[in-house]
């Protein structure tokens, strides 16, 4: 059975001074979705503690508290709007309104802009470097993010020529990892290739792995 006031103290911003308060809402004839609605704090309180957790812990733990308030309070969202039927996290990259919330499952995010938008390879590299823990890539004009599903620890490098920042790698028969500490020349040198492209940013150089 959910306890709703634990949930509310645990992730919806409410205090101990606040349960009696809570007990005597939640004894309305509400159902379950009503009550998880209840205690969900609203859309500003879940951005200030993301963007405080964020500076003083890190990218991951930011994150990592909004996947679990997501779960906890079912805020999963599979088309996620400006209109805003659930609270989301919200971000400006190069100088547009956007927002991010998880899919309901595994750890897998959908951004999303508030007008519409051309998906472009600096606005992936730009999310990449906010959440330098997750890959960028785009799946059906949607912008996802999700942790880095490639296993890359045996690399026969590329010969690229002509290109000093960039290196690139063999994985396996179908994926390459490009890096770089350039963007621009790895947006170039990425060029030669085709099929499906995840964005990262580790240990201040771009990457971009290319299944094939």
């Amino acid at each position: 059975m959910t306890d709703y006031c634990e949930l509310a103290l645990a992730y919806g911003g409410f205090t101990s001074l606040d349960v009696k308060y809570l007990e005597n809402l939640l004894k309305q004839p509400l159902n379950h979705e009503q009550k998880l609605a209840l205690i969900t704090p609203p859309p500003s309180v879940i951005n200030a503690y993301f963007a405080e957790i964020y500076q003083k812990q890190g990218p991951q733990a930011a994150t990592d508290y909004y996947y679990k308030l997501s779960q906890e309070l079912a805020l999963y969202q599979n088309q996620p709007s400006f209109a805003e039927e659930k609270p989301f996290v919200r971000l400006n990259l190069s100088g547009k309104s956007y927002g991010f919330s998880y899919q309901e499952g595994a750890e897998l995010a959908l951004v999303f802009s508030e007008e519409e938008q051309a998906i472009k390879p600096d606005v992936c590299f730009e999310l990449a470097q906010i959440f330098p823990h997750y890959l960028v890539f785009v799946d059906h004009q949607h912008i996802k993010m999700s942790a880095n599903p490639f296993e890359s620890s045996k690399q026969n490098k590329l010969s690229l020529p002509d290109n000093l920042l960039t290196e690139g790698f063999r994985i396996d028969e179908h994926l390459i990892l490009l890096k770089s500490f350039n963007l621009e020349e790895l947006k170039e040198v990425s060029q030669q290739f085709k099929g499906q492209f995840f964005y990262g940013f580790e240990q201040r150089e771009f990457t971009l792995y290319i299944k094939e």
